[in-house]
């Protein structure tokens, strides 16, 4: 089967999600790496017309949404399931996937990541106020994930589903803002970043290898 394009800038935890999608699964891609600003540049809006990233081609299909991007690959190409066969088990990557959405990305990617993290590496000023308001959401996203997981290795169950592979791409830097390490301090979640971090997949697709960022010191 031909080779998805994945069209997003290299870091984002937004693009990462179809990368890792296409490495658990052994899928051949091609990520045409894009620079801040170019969501925005009439080549990207016929792809994307609300200007975000990531969008995919394949066999001149296109789409956009990460969620939908995830599952297509998750759908259409061989490899192992990264969705479970057990409804229950489904719901609750179901559940996971709207909790990174809805609460992590704002608090802890968006809100103290960013500012920690990126902002410094590419030139942007850091929100303050930002990262402190991040907090109370940050700390509640957290223990809803930590309640979730359980004794189980993964938020789904045995297997690594969608949801962690969401759930990584965001969660990635958290031990490593001052903010975030005490946050995530004496967490289980550690113990599931580490799994995570020992996949290949998610080696290869790192965020701070995508964007050559300098490795952060432990807060």
């Amino acid at each position: 089967m031909s080779q998805v394009t994945i069209y997003g800038i290299p870091g984002s935890p937004y693009v990462r999600m179809p990368l890792l999608a296409c490495e658990e699964k052994g899928v051949r891609y091609t990520l045409v790496a894009m620079n801040f600003g170019d969501q925005k540049s009439p080549e990207h809006l016929a792809r994307m017309p609300f200007g975000r990233i990531p969008a995919i081609e394949h066999d001149g299909f296109r789409l956009y949404e990460a969620d939908a991007i995830l599952r297509y690959i998750d759908e259409v190409f061989d490899g192992p399931s990264l969705t479970p066969a057990d409804p229950k088990a489904r719901a609750r990557m179901n559940q996971v996937m709207g909790i990174v959405d809805w609460y992590v990305m704002p608090s802890l990617s968006a809100g103290i990541g960013f500012n920690r993290i990126i902002a410094p590496v590419i030139g942007r000023l850091v929100n303050e106020e930002a990262v402190q308001a991040a907090i109370p959401l940050a700390r509640t996203a957290l223990a809803a994930l930590e309640d979730i997981l359980g004794d189980k290795p993964y938020f789904a169950g045995d297997a690594v589903s969608l949801a962690d592979l969401m759930a990584v791409a965001h969660l990635e830097l958290v031990p490593f803002s001052p903010e975030g390490a005490e946050l995530i301090a004496g967490s289980p979640l550690l113990a599931w970043l580490d799994r995570m971090n020992d996949r290949p997949a998610v080696a290869k697709t790192a965020m701070r290898r995508m964007m050559n960022l300098p490795e952060p010191e432990l807060a």
